[in-house]
This record gives C-alpha cells, structure tokens and sequence, in this order.
C-alpha cells in the first residue's frame, strides 16, 4: 500500500485540475477455492488482485482510470491521463490526510481459512458430501465447494480521508443430485458469512448443509407441473428476499434514482407498499455475508430504513449520487474491486419481520402456491418488471400445503407486488448471494420473513 506522503503528492497532482474532489482506492485481495466431487478433490485454486483505482469528480461529472501497477510514475501518468479529460490547472488544492486509521472490526475471524491446512478444509467437504449422500440411495451424486476471500483496502481523498479495512468472507456451497429413472433433479445449499470457517468447524454446517441439498433434489423427484393463472401466493423466509432484492432493492439505489431511471424517483415521502411492509438495508450486522466495515468510500456503514410501514424513507446513495441528488452519502458505495468506480449498492438488504404467524397465513387460500425457496429471474432495473423461478414449491388448497410441484415462473413488477403484501410473518432469515450491477459484482445478503402476496401471475407448465 502506497505511504501517506506518497498519496498526498497524488491528490494534491489530481487536484491541479478542474476537478473539486480526488479519491485514491487501493486493494490487494487474496481469493481461494478448493472444489470435491464425490469421494475426489477436483481443483484448488489461489489467486491474488492486486491495484488502485483514481477518479476526480468536477461538480456532477466523475472520470476514473485503474492499474495493476503501483509505481508513482504510473501512478501519475493515469492522473495526468484524468485531469486531460477533466480541465488541467497549473495550480490547485494542497492536500494534507489525516494520521491513517483502520476501521473497527465488527466481523472478527476466529478460524482465518488462509491459516488452515487444506486437509481440514477437504475434511469439512467431505463432511457435506457424505451427508448428502447418505440422505438417501437415489442421491447419485455431490459436488461441494469451499471459497474464501480476505480484502485489504485504504482509501484517500482530497477532503483528507485516510482509512483501511479488512474484509473476510468464506462459503460453502453444495449440489446434490437425485435420479429415480430418467428423471433427474438437483438441490442446493450454499450458506456464507464474514466469519471465516468458524461457521463450519465444529459445527454441524457441513452436514446440515448436505442434507438441505439432497433433501430439495428429492422433493423436486416427486414433483408435478406447476400451474398457472393468478393466485395468492405464500413466499417463505431467506432466499424468498430476492424478489424485493432485485424488483424493488435497485429501485431505491441512487445509481438509477439520481439519474430518474427508477420508477420510486421522487417518492420519498410517500406510500409505495403495504403498510405491512418495512425494509432496510443494513451494513452494520456483525459477521453478516454484506457487511462492511467501511463503505468503499471510506464512510461508516450504516443501517438503513428504507421503508417504514409502508412509506418510501430512503434511498441507497453513493458520494457522487449524493451530489447529484442534493443529499448525503449514507455509505452506500461499493464496488467488487479497483477496476470498478464505486456507486450506490445494497449489503444486507431485508422486509422486517412482522406480527403474522406463518401458519395463519394458509388458512383463507382455496388454491394458491406456496414457495419455498426462489431461483434466479429476470429484472428490468428501470421498472422493477419480473420473472423470478421457484425452486422449491407446492400447491395450497383449501388451506394445507399439498402437491410439490416444478416449474412455477412469479411473474409481475417489484412496485405493484409490495403494495399487494397482505400478511408478513415474524420469522426472519437472510440468505447469502452475489449481485452484479455497473460496479460488478458483490457479496450481498437478501432476506424477509414469510409473506403472503394477495395476487400474483404464476407461470407454470401445467398444459391441462
């Protein structure tokens, strides 16, 4: 990492320009991944990203630039390459950083995988994978994957910022495969956080892990097409959060608000969901798969309420949004490395839970569908317009949960879904996932209680 008087003659060269603010972000991040396949270890890999990114801001305008190579001459010739583009000055500000400082740790590491033997590492896959196997006899086969990622990053600016951080994740991710004839399914579970190995040594995670695979690879063996039509539809806890992750989430990013691409533009203030419904987006959960330390701008993550019973009270927003938007950063910048300028991203990002009981949320259905677990889908990030995959689903009739069933598409749009929450149950969970966005790809967690949804299309492959 470069020294405190080396980032100063940067800035203060960034700042011979018309530019009013300069940010030097610096990372050096350490990846590995060890994968198994049944009883045989398929690849274990290591890498290492290293590098810096600069931009200059004049007024509502950025421009930015990256390298590999952090020699000072570089280092200025990617400056010199800026101010071009922005307006040179002969003169500009004189800037002076405060004392460096790192950033208080809220995920502390117990068990650093990049200090365990990889032999323990294979122990804890084998683990999993055994489980899953021995679940049941139509489980054919289990592939298991361990990844770990340690960050470190100082950021520097004009303004006389001068931090670091560290950031630590790992996750375990496991497929299971069932056969029973020519009809093959599979299941999956791939639990993470910012705790290191810590979740999985000594603990039944790898096995509980297994299980859950091979336990939704034989539920979707027995089941039958989905049907379509609109119905009230049940959308259980953890992974369920996606929905409001992808079709309403990047709607209240600054990324699209700012620039009126978003459809909750202007609303603040206002009513846009049930008033059963209140979400936030927090940073600040210890040991949580997005939680940071710092935001990729060097400021304190924070928790915030994006809705509250129904009202619009926040946005996500980035430094450069902020300015854009009349408003301030509320730690919202993140980027998946120094090639990316920051903008306005979600971490952990979840509908509170509520007062309902799961149970009770059943009880009035004639014929309904009742999700599980959700997949991937497809989002219109200026809309909120989607279609989302159950992975794991069932019929509801007549109030019980009954059939599962395979194929079922939820079909509509993020604005119009949340003001149809009718019911919101009180047994939050978070699920771990990446999301890619214009600043690439991050770790995020989404999330919710159980929620019924009044009406919503369901796509099916029921032809009868």
């Amino acid at each position: 990492m470069l020294k405190k008087k080396q980032l100063e003659i940067l800035l203060c060269r960034a700042m011979r320009s018309e530019a009013d603010f300069a940010e030097i972000f610096e990372e050096e991040t350490h990846s590995e991944s060890l994968t198994q396949l049944d009883d045989n270890v398929e690849n274990i890999s290591r890498s290492v990203r290293a590098g810096a990114g600069i931009r200059l801001y004049k007024g509502t305008s950025s421009v930015y630039g990256y390298t590999d190579e952090m020699e000072m001459s570089v280092l200025e010739e990617i400056i010199d390459d800026l101010r071009e583009a922005i307006g040179r000055k002969d003169e500009g500000k004189i800037v002076e950083l405060e004392e460096f400082h790192m950033a208080e740790n809220i995920s502390p590491i117990d068990v650093d995988p990049f200090e365990t033997e990889d032999a323990k590492k294979i122990e804890l896959l084998d683990r999993s994978i055994k489980a899953a196997r021995e679940t049941d006899e139509r489980i054919f086969k289990v592939s298991a994957s361990l990844s770990s990622v340690h960050q470190d990053v100082q950021i520097a600016n004009s303004d006389g910022l001068f931090v670091g951080d560290v950031r630590q994740r790992s996750r375990m991710a496991v497929s299971a495969y069932a056969r029973e004839g020519a009809n093959v399914q599979s299941g999956r579970c791939a639990p993470g956080s910012c705790r290191g190995l810590d979740q999985f040594v000594g603990a039944t995670a790898p096995e509980e892990s297994g299980k859950e695979a091979a336990r939704v690879a034989l539920v979707l063996l027995s089941a039958k097409p989905a049907p379509s039509g609109v119905m009230p539809v049940i959308i259980d806890n953890g992974f369920g959060g996606v929905i409001f992750h992808e079709a309403c989430g990047h709607l209240l990013e600054a990324t699209g608000v700012a620039k009126n691409q978003s459809v909750m533009a202007g609303k603040k203030g206002t009513m846009i969901a049930s008033e059963k419904v209140s979400a936030y987006d927090d940073g600040t959960m210890p040991g949580e798969w997005g939680t940071q330390n710092i935001d990729d701008e060097g400021n304190p993550q924070q928790k915030r309420l994006l809705i509250d019973h129904g009202v619009l009270t926040s946005y996500m927003v980035d430094r450069l949004n902020a300015r854009r938007m009349g408003e301030v950063s509320t730690g919202s910048g993140r980027r998946e490395s120094y090639k990316y300028e920051p903008t306005s991203r979600m971490s952990n990002t979840f509908i509170a839970p509520g007062t309902d009981k799961k149970e009770d949320m059943f009880k009035d259905i004639k014929f309904g569908l009742y999700c599980k677990s959700m997949g991937g889908g497809s989002v219109n990030p200026n809309t909120g317009e989607f279609n989302f995959g159950v992975n794991e689903g069932y019929l509801i009739e007549d109030g019980k949960i009954t059939d599962p069933v395979i194929g079922a598409m939820l079909i509509g749009s993020g604005a119009e879904i949340i003001k149809k929450i009718d019911m919101v149950s009180d047994n939050l969970a978070l699920s771990q996932g990446m999301c890619g966005s214009i600043s690439g790809s991050i770790p995020t967690n989404v999330g919710q209680p159980a929620i019924r949804v009044s009406s919503i299309t369901v796509g099916g492959t029921d032809n009868e």
